[in-house]
This record gives C-alpha cells, sequence and structure tokens, in this order.
C-alpha cells in the first residue's frame, strides 16, 4: 500500500511548503480537497515545489464545472506537474451543486458516468488527434478548433478516479475510472461487503478499462502528543462522525451496520437545529468504526492493520493544526508494520 497525505484545507500560498515536507517524508501522494478554495490552484502551487510526489485532488466539485473546463485546467496541471496528477471527482450533495454552485443536478450516477467519458473524449481530441465528437445525455461536445488545443507535453491524460458511497456510483467508477475515492465515513466491512464488489461488477461491463481499478481509503484520525491532545482530537473527530451520519447520502454504511435508526435521530436533530447535541449520539462502538485514536505509532499501526489486502492507498489526514512530528510518527509505524508483515 501507498501512504498519502491529505493537506489541510489551508489557502493556496502554503502549498508550496506543505508539499515540499510530504515529498521529503516520503508519502506517495499530496491530495487537495475542494473546501476553502480551489483544488486545483492549490496543486499548481505544490507542482512548482516538488519533482516526485503525485498530487492528486480529492476530490474536486465535478459538477460545479463542465468537462470542458476540468479537462482544461487538468491538462495543464499535467504538463506543469510533469504527468503526476491523480484527477479525483466528485459530486458533492444536490444543495450545494444547485445551492452553491447554481448548476444542474439530475441523476448522479449516470450523469458522472457521462462526465468521465467526455474528459476522455476531449483528452482524446487533444492528444490523439481524434475528432471531437461526444453527444451524451447530459453533456455534448462537438467543436474542437485548433487555435483551442493545448500544446502537447507527451504525459497523456491523468488517471481519473471517483469518488462514491453508494452502490451506484461506486459501479460506475468501476466501470469508467481508473480508480476509486473512498469517503471518510466509511467502514472496513461496509468496504469489503459492499464497495469491492460493486466496483467489480462496474468492471465486468462491457469497454471498462482491464485493469484493477485503484482502491484509496483512510480513516477519520484522532491523535496528539499526549493524553490532552488526543482526547481533545476524539471530541473533534466524534463531531465529524455525527455530522455524516446525520446526512441521508451515507446511510448505507449505518444500515449495513445496523445502526439506521441513528441516522434518523441525528438527522432530525439537524432539521431542529439543535447541532451541539450530535456527538453524543455517537458510542464509542460506533465511533470505533469510523475512526483511528490514540498515540500516532498506534494509529499508523491500526492504519495499516484496517486497510491491508483491502485498499491500494491509504490517505493520512489530520486537523490543520497538527504538530508536524505527528505526521512522521504515524508513517513511521505505518511503513514498519507493512514491513512486520511482509
Amino acid at each position: 500500500m501507498h501512504l498519502d497525505v491529505v493537506l489541510p484545507p489551508r489557502t493556496p500560498g502554503v502549498a508550496g511548503r506543505e508539499a515540499e515536507l510530504a515529498e521529503h517524508r516520503g508519502f506517495g501522494a499530496l491530495w487537495a480537497s475542494e473546501v476553502r478554495s480551489d483544488p486545483f490552484l492549490t496543486l499548481g502551487v505544490a507542482a512548482g515545489t516538488t519533482r516526485r510526489i503525485e498530487l492528486g485532488t480529492a476530490i474536486a466539485v465535478a459538477f460545479a464545472r463542465n468537462p470542458m473546463s476540468t479537462a482544461a485546467v487538468a491538462d495543464d496541471l499535467q504538463a506543469l506537474s510533469g504527468g503526476r496528477l491523480l484527477l479525483g471527482l466528485g459530486t458533492q450533495v444536490r444543495a450545494h451543486v444547485t445551492r452553491r454552485f447554481s448548476m444542474p443536478w439530475s441523476r448522479p450516477a449516470a450523469r458522472m458516468r457521462e462526465y468521465v467519458l467526455a474528459l476522455r473524449a476531449i483528452w482524446s481530441a487533444w492528444h490523439d488527434e481524434t475528432p471531437l465528437d461526444f453527444a451524451g445525455e447530459f453533456y455534448t461536445h462537438t467543436l474542437m478548433t485548433p487555435v483551442f488545443v493545448p500544446e502537447p507535453h507527451g504525459h497523456g491524460a491523468p488517471p481519473v478516479f471517483v469518488a462514491g458511497v453508494g452502490k451506484a456510483m461506486t459501479r460506475v467508477a468501476g466501470e469508467v475510472a481508473d480508480g476509486f475515492v473512498c469517503h471518510g465515513f466509511t467502514t472496513g466491512k461496509y468496504l469489503r461487503e459492499i464497495t469491492l464488489p460493486a466496483l467489480a461488477r462496474g468492471r465486468a461491463e462491457p469497454g471498462a478499462p482491464a485493469s484493477s481499478p485503484v482502491v484509496v481509503g483512510g480513516p477519520m484520525i484522532a491523535t496528539g502528543r499526549d493524553d490532552a491532545e488526543i482526547a481533545a482530537a476524539i471530541r473533534r473527530v466524534r463531531g465529524q462522525v455525527a455530522f455524516y451520519a446525520s446526512t441521508p447520502a451515507y446511510r448505507p454504511v449505518l444500515d449495513l451496520h445496523g445502526w439506521g435508526d441513528l441516522g434518523t435521530e441525528l438527522h432530525a436533530l439537524t432539521r431542529a437545529g439543535r447541532w451541539t447535541e450530535l456527538p453524543g449520539l455517537i458510542s464509542d462502538d460506533v465511533f470505533d468504526e469510523f475512526a483511528v485514536a490514540g498515540p500516532p505509532a498506534q494509529v499508523g499501526s491500526e492504519m495499516h492493520a484496517r486497510f491491508a489486502g483491502v485498499v491500494d492507498r491509504v490517505s493520512l489526514s489530520l486537523d490543520a493544526d497538527a504538530a508536524p512530528e505527528l505526521f512522521e510518527e504515524i508513517a513511521d509505524a505505518f511503513r514498519s508494520t507493512g514491513e512486520e508483515r511482509t
């Protein structure tokens, strides 16, 4: 397994230094999320300070952009990074797509499938001189005059990763994407019983890529330099678990574990504006399924134990103000656990 790191949601101005540190620490990839800033701009900064580490979006909101816009910025980043881009796309939820981005929403799994196919058609027109003739239900791209074709860079199109939770989106990832990004609100049981079989069903479809999809996963993490910091981190992460558990889109994970009623209760609290009460409903059993907590060495070992043989890349995500030594200790324990098992 590769050990990657997720860039905390900061301004792009600090991404260069963060990327340098991640590369120095030996992480396989640096992933940037679309939270407070544009992940493509962030990775553009990171590309300028690194040479080896892969650079991924986890995720960029696909439906906030049209395929041509995404194809263009991804191609630029592929050129700028020397072929190190991992293009991770996700849908976000309907309210954000329609009310925050003012973009259309319908049949997200079918739309994502077509989105990825449109990207590939556009890149093929640029890199292989294939006539652009993509006409779908949601997107149509049939015009590409020479003046708008990017300069060749020799690195080809970037691999496309699709993020998801439900069976339909996961199957789409298996059918058309190079990889799959698991949501943080995912358990080992859900990965084995729902995610991986759905990916396999997608890969069995005619025209699907021949290689196995690369699966990226990682738990929520609560750690610190001492007991007080760990306890504070557990409180924060318990709140994260509660927030995701209150979201109907992630209900299938709870249902698999027999915790569907918990999701209903949490969602009712959010509709009543009683946000502060959510963490109190998350029992230790629920928390432990979604999160890894403890000293950094324990966290690193547990991350490897949970995901070995299940995912191909494990992403390490810590708070924005996490002490630098925590990354080192977690990474060392993760790698040493892997060496002990081989």
